[in-house]
């Protein structure tokens, strides 16, 4: 009887650690829930901040451009002629 109470207290003891295992994991597994959804977070704030970037070069380079600058006249002159397009497609549909 004595071998088979102590098999049992045994068995607690494992099941008993074997829980506490798991709910340190499961601990564990939200910390790095948490912190996957801030970097997800993180990265998507600097996505719009680089797109933004982006606009704000092209801008830039098209201003330069504008004030005389030799460097990306190709570059302002399809922009100039993508916006009059632009501009010719508003009016076509505010005649129709």
């Amino acid at each position: 009887m004595s071998v088979i109470v102590e098999i049992i207290d045994t068995l607690e003891y494992k099941v008993e650690k074997l829980f506490v295992r798991t709910k340190g994991l499961e601990k564990k597994n939200q910390d790095l829930q948490s912190e996957l959804t801030k970097a997800a977070q993180i990265i998507q704030k600097q996505y719009a901040e680089i797109e933004a970037l982006k606009k704000q070069y092209d801008t830039l380079k098209i201003a330069n451009s504008l004030l005389g600058s030799d460097n990306n006249k190709r570059e302002t002159k399809l922009k100039i002629n993508s916006l009059i397009r632009e501009i010719d497609y508003c009016i076509a549909q505010l005649s129709d």
